[in-house]
C-alpha cells in the first residue's frame, strides 16, 4: 500500500513549488518567469526555464488567467460567407502567417466566421473577456461595430478599414500601386480596350485597386469605363465577365482584382471563344495557388498574404504586451509575369 502511494506521488504532475525548489528560487520568481515578466534577470530566467524543462512542468493556464485577468486567446474574425472563406486561398495564407507567429507565443487562436450580423453575437463574444484581442480580416464598410470595438479591445485589421482613424492598427498592401501595376502591364503589351472586374466596392482594397487601374488608364489617355463589380468569388466573376463582354465586345484585356476571380474570367473567355492572351490578355491579383493551377498560368500582382498574417499577429502580441506599435503598416506589391499577359 505504501509502495502504491509512493508511486502515485512520483507520477503526479510537477507543481510550481517543485520548479522553485529545483531552480533554488522563490515560488513568486517562477510565477514571474512563467508569465513573461521583465523583472527577472536573464540568469534566473535560464535557471527557472531549465527546471521547467527538466520537470516537464506545464503552467496552469486557468489559474494564470484568473490571476492576470487574461484569457491567453486571440480571436481571428472573418465576416464572410463560409463558402468564400474555405474557397479563397487568400484566407488560408493569412491564417498560415498568423499561426506561424502565434506558435512562438502563449496565445491560442479562436476562429470566428460570422456569416450574418457580425455585430451582435461576435461583439458580445469579443467583449466578454474570452479573448484578449482580435484580428479582423476582410472588413466591409457596413461592419462599423467592429471598428468601434477597437476602442474597447486590442485589435489589428488585415486591410485598411473604411473611414479609418489614426487609432486603428492595420496591415495592408499598397492596393493603389497594385492596380496601377496591373494596368501598366496590359498597356505595355499594346492593349487598348482594357476593362476590369473589381471586388466589392464597400471594401477599400477593391476601391484602391480600381483607383490605381483608372489612374494608369487616364495617364495613357485611354478610357477607364469598362468596369464591372464582383464579390471576390468565382461565381461573381463569371457573371461580371459576361456583363463586361456583352457591354464591351471589343475588349482586348482585363484586370481582375483577385486570382480566384480570374479563374472565372478565364472560363467565360473560353465559353465565348476568346483566346488568352491572343484575343484577351488577363492580369490577376494575389499570386495565390489559383494563379498557377488555372488552365492558363496567370500574370498577376503579388501580395505577401502570409507575411501580412504574420505581421498582424506580431503587432497584436506586441500591443497586448503594452508595446507601442506603428498604426499604418503598408507592404509593397510586384508584378509576376506568366502566360496570360
Amino acid at each position: 500500500m505504501q509502495a502504491a502511494i509512493g508511486s502515485g506521488a512520483r507520477s503526479s504532475a510537477p507543481t510550481l513549488e517543485m520548479v522553485a525548489r529545483e531552480a533554488n528560487v522563490s515560488r513568486a520568481t517562477v510565477s514571474r518567469v512563467v508569465n513573461g515578466s521583465p523583472k527577472v534577470s536573464p540568469e534566473v530566467a535560464r535557471a527557472v526555464n531549465a527546471a521547467i524543462a527538466k520537470l516537464n512542468y506545464v503552467p496552469n493556464r486557468a489559474a494564470r488567467s484568473l490571476a492576470s485577468r487574461t484569457s491567453g486567446a486571440i480571436a481571428l474574425v472573418i465576416p464572410e460567407d463560409t463558402t468564400r472563406f474555405f474557397g479563397d486561398p487568400y484566407f488560408s495564407a493569412i491564417v498560415q502567417g498568423i499561426a506561424r507567429r502565434l506558435d512562438d507565443s502563449e496565445y491560442l487562436l479562436n476562429l470566428l466566421v460570422p456569416t450574418s450580423d457580425p455585430s451582435r453575437k461576435t461583439m458580445r463574444y469579443l467583449k466578454s473577456g474570452v479573448v484578449d484581442g482580435a484580428l479582423i480580416v476582410s472588413h466591409h464598410e457596413g461592419d462599423r461595430s467592429l471598428r468601434d470595438a477597437a476602442r474597447e479591445i486590442p485589435m489589428v485589421f488585415g486591410g485598411r478599414p473604411p473611414n479609418v482613424d489614426e487609432s486603428v492598427v492595420f496591415v495592408d498592401v499598397d492596393n493603389l500601386e497594385g492596380g496601377m501595376t496591373a494596368a501598366e502591364r496590359l498597356l505595355a503589351i499594346g492593349r487598348k480596350r482594357i476593362g476590369t472586374i473589381t471586388g466589392p466596392l464597400d471594401m477599400p482594397a477593391a476601391v484602391d485597386r480600381l483607383a490605381g487601374f483608372r489612374q494608369s488608364m487616364e495617364t495613357a489617355g485611354l478610357p477607364a469605363d469598362a468596369v464591372e463589380e464582383a464579390d471576390f468569388s468565382v461565381a461573381g466573376a463569371i457573371a461580371a465577365t459576361r456583363r463586361l463582354l456583352d457591354r464591351v465586345p471589343d475588349l482586348d484585356a482585363v484586370f481582375v482584382a483577385s486570382d480566384l476571380m480570374a479563374t472565372g474570367t478565364l472560363a467565360v473567355l473560353r465559353e465565348r471563344g476568346r483566346r488568352v492572351p491572343d484575343d484577351v490578355a488577363v492580369v490577376g491579383f494575389d499570386d495565390s495557388p489559383a494563379a498557377t493551377s488555372s488552365a492558363i498560368p496567370l500574370t498577376t500582382v503579388y501580395q505577401p498574404s502570409e507575411e501580412m498574417g504574420f505581421l498582424m499577429a506580431d503587432l497584436l502580441v506586441r500591443l497586448l504586451a503594452g508595446e507601442p506599435v506603428p498604426h499604418r503598416n503598408i507592404m509593397r506589391t510586384r508584378l509576376v509575369r506568366r502566360q496570360s499577359a
